[in-house]
Parts: C-alpha cells; structure tokens; sequence
C-alpha cells in the first residue's frame, strides 16, 4: 500500500493539465458535484489484503496526505486493487473522513470488492462510504450505483 505515485500526465496530485487555482474562500463543494480543480485531490491507493497486520501503511498514507496539505482537504482512496478487507480499514477512512469535512472537504472510496462493500454495509458505514467505480467518477461525485443507473438509462433509450 502506497500513495498513488504519478501516472502518464499526472503529476503526484492529480492531471499536469487542467484549470488554475481559484479563490482561497472558495465554498465546499456540494454532494455529486466536482470541484474546478483536480489538483486539490489527493489519490491514496492500497493493493492486496488489508486486516489488522497490514493496514499500517493505509494509516501512514492517509496521514501523510492529511499533514502534507493545510486547508480544504480533497482525498480519493482507490482501493479497486484490495483483494480482502475486514473492519480495520474503519479507523484510518473515519478519521481522514472527520478531518477531510473539518477543513470543507471530502473522502471518496473507489471500491468494487465484495468483502469491502460487505465491511461498510455490516457496520453502517456504507452511507458515509458509498462505492466509486474508479477515481474520476469519485472527483465527479458519481457513485457506482448511479453509474450503473445511467448506463442501464442509456441501454433502454438505445434499445437494448
């Protein structure tokens, strides 16, 4: 488990390209809406399993993220790559969730595990972490289920 280390035309947060930084007071972005700017985001990415013996380096990363920037505070955790989670991913995604809506932000979790989506349903986590199919529907606020909505909407309209 790492943060996400820069992809082609991305630089460590986010798209080299895009729109420049608007106001410093600017407001928090309301639910299902992307923000103007893809560099105010932090992507974490964990990979394999995550139980109590290997979620350190989700705690270490989703504090590096959280220190490493003052102010509103943007933070996708692409967790597609996780074979196995159990309830240990809770306390690290609840306090960067506590941090990230006291500085007028946001976490969102790109997952489409069965055992994660299981861990956030079982405990009632799953309205505060609702899945995201990948990291640009969780920028642009779409969840996995409207996605599929809107496809299903799509494939009825296209005839299918």
């Amino acid at each position: 488990m790492r943060p996400a280390a820069p992809g082609p035309g991305e630089s460590p947060t986010g798209p080299a390209e895009g729109p420049r930084p608007s106001s410093p007071g600017e407001p928090p972005t309301p639910p299902g809406e992307a923000p103007a700017l893809f560099e105010e985001c932090r992507i974490v990415r964990a990979y394999g399993e995550l139980d109590a013996q290997t979620v350190a380096p989700l705690v270490r990363a989703l504090a590096e993220v959280r220190a490493a920037r003052p102010g509103r505070l943007l933070v996708i955790v692409d967790l597609s790559e996780v074979t196995f989670a159990d309830c240990s991913i809770l306390p690290p995604l609840c306090q960067a969730w506590s941090d990230c809506r006291a500085r007028g932000g946001w976490i969102r979790v790109v997952y489409d595990n069965h055992t994660t989506h299981l861990v956030f349903r079982s405990t009632g986590m799953l309205g505060r972490f609702p899945a995201y199919a990948n990291a640009q529907d969780a920028w642009e606020g779409r969840t996995a289920d409207a996605t599929a909505y809107r496809a299903r909407i799509r494939a009825l309209l296209d005839g299918r």
